[in-house]
């Protein structure tokens, strides 16, 4: 039986209201192009009309209508792009914005390039995307990590605190910006406005990966976004939690501690010149669509996941279903749905593969936890098959309790040696993984997802982290990005054998 969301009764329903394109220039211009009948000599070289070479390309192709010579002029007369980004702008309480079809990726590496010059310091958390350590390789930036900590009661990782951050800019004088990453994969949101005061307080900006809260800021149950919260920056992800397609992002700013200009120059830097007017009219539709009924939608959607809590708590014995209430108010995602399996003996990847054979594929899923990522797309029918296969496969898998634990993900105490740009263009060689202990990794490592690297350019290799990573592997997470996936070996930096004698 599918799941029924009374508490949402009468809040409306996805396609209630006017349409989008009456505010949303870059999506009006999209639908208009889209049933032109023009007759293009110029790129992209499918013209749109792939379907008459191959049904099944032109499936793919036919939709995709540039920004240059599709939604706007070749010379960008109309100005679409510019007017869709200062709606944005406007929507989010920002000085600046663009809109990124590389995806948070794209944004966080103009971000960073923006923050400082080659050899500054910036003071961050390290449960860091892959997408951020590549923008301190291309910026040449050095990290100073902040500690890791949990939520004892939940075991979910916890963001660090305003002390911490006082403590690591206090000890690194020289650092150009705090960095951290709001909210966590699981759902957690640090104090973002007391550690903006702490960073203002010494003079530096607060910058924000949020990439999973672009709908933060617009109904009254959700934490505020982090430029709301007083960040000075902030890389969102459309398509994660918002109506967007793939690959699209926002990068919004205050000025102050940061210079327009710098950031125009930085984003230009990373950025395609051919961007998809798909991802584009998608990016507007989705800021429109936050604009005219997010708060309608999200609490709808807040709804759809207490129900699924509270249904998944009462039908699977020892599960562990973390939400706000388990937190300080505005500290947890209210939409974040996130199964912690260890109280029941269930395995995650048992479960996940239950649920992709009945045709529910699941974000993330280990030993220990799944998230299934709801969305304002979803409804009390799509929420209600998800309880269904996921209450049956862990009832059907459980087993002997085992202790809560928190992710290595969320652990890490890196030992940086060498600067992640000077390890990345460094000589490095391929040893036996076993012999890799006391090294220095010249390659990054993740298990994915979240894809927060286990090991990283410049870091020391410890026991600890390969234990870490095999128990992953055999737990059957993905070894993402690592040049041999079977980690039988690795790759070290060359100069002569321990760190301390690179």
């Amino acid at each position: 039986m599918a799941l029924e969301s009374p508490g949402c009764a009468g809040h409306g329903c996805p396609g209630d209201g006017d349409r989008l394109v009456a505010g949303a220039p870059l999506l009006a211009a999209y639908v208009t192009a889209a049933s032109r009948g023009d007759t293009p000599f110029c790129v992209p070289g499918h013209k749109r009309r792939a379907l008459a070479l191959d049904a099944d390309l032109g499936l793919v192709t036919d939709a995709d209508v540039p920004l240059y010579a599709g939604l706007d002029t070749m010379k960008l007369t109309g100005g679409l792009l510019t007017r869709a980004e200062a709606l944005a702008a406007e929507l989010w309480g920002a000085d600046w914005c663009r809109f990124s079809v590389g995806g948070a990726t794209q944004a966080n590496q103009a971000l960073l390039l923006a923050a400082g010059r080659p050899g500054d310091q910036v003071v961050m958390a390290r449960s860091i995307h892959r997408s951020v350590f590549s923008g301190l390789i291309l910026a040449g930036l050095r990290p100073v990590w902040l500690p890791a900590h949990s939520d004892a009661a939940t075991m979910l990782p916890l963001g660090p605190t305003a002390e911490q951050l006082a403590a690591a800019l206090d000890a690194a004088p020289g650092a150009v910006a705090g960095w951290i990453s709001e909210p966590s994969y699981l759902g957690t949101v640090a104090d973002v406005g007391a550690l903006a005061r702490v960073a203002h307080a010494r003079g530096v900006p607060l910058l924000v990966d949020q990439a999973w809260g672009a709908h933060f800021g617009f109904q009254a149950d959700y934490p505020p976004h982090a430029l709301e919260a007083g960040a000075d920056a902030m890389v969102i992800s459309a398509h994660k939690m918002l109506p967007a397609y793939s690959q699209a992002a926002l990068v919004l700013a205050r000025e102050g501690y940061l210079s327009p200009d710098r950031l125009e120059t930085a984003f230009d830097a990373t950025t395609t010149t051919s961007p998809a007017g798909a991802i584009l009219a998608s990016i507007d539709g989705a800021r429109g669509l936050l604009a005219s009924r997010g708060p309608l939608l999200l609490h709808r959607l807040a709804c759809l996941v207490a129900d699924a809590r509270a249904r998944l708590l009462g039908a699977c014995p020892g599960l562990a279903v973390p939400g706000p209430g388990d937190f300080p108010p505005a500290r947890f995602d209210p939409a974040k749905l996130v199964l912690s399996l260890a109280g029941t003996g269930a395995d995650g990847t048992v479960v996940e593969t239950v649920a992709q054979a009945a045709g529910v594929p699941l974000e993330m899923a280990d030993r220990d936890t799944i998230v299934a990522t709801v969305t304002v797309a979803d409804t009390a029918d799509t929420v209600g098959m998800l309880t269904d296969v996921l209450g049956g496969a862990i009832t059907a898998g459980s087993g002997t309790p085992r202790p809560a634990a928190t992710g290595v993900s969320w652990t890490l105490s890196a030992e940086p040696v060498v600067d992640p740009r000077t390890a990345f263009f460094a000589p490095w060689t391929a040893v036996p993984a076993e012999q890799a202990a006391g090294r220095i990794s010249a390659e990054l490592i993740a298990a994915y997802p979240p894809g927060v690297p286990i090991l990283a350019p410049g870091e020391l290799i410890t026991p600890g982290l390969l234990d870490a990573l095999w128990r992953q592997a055999a737990e059957g997470s993905r070894i993402a990005y690592a040049a041999d996936p079977s980690l039988r070996t690795l790759r070290v930096l060359t100069g002569g054998g321990p760190a301390e004698r690179f």
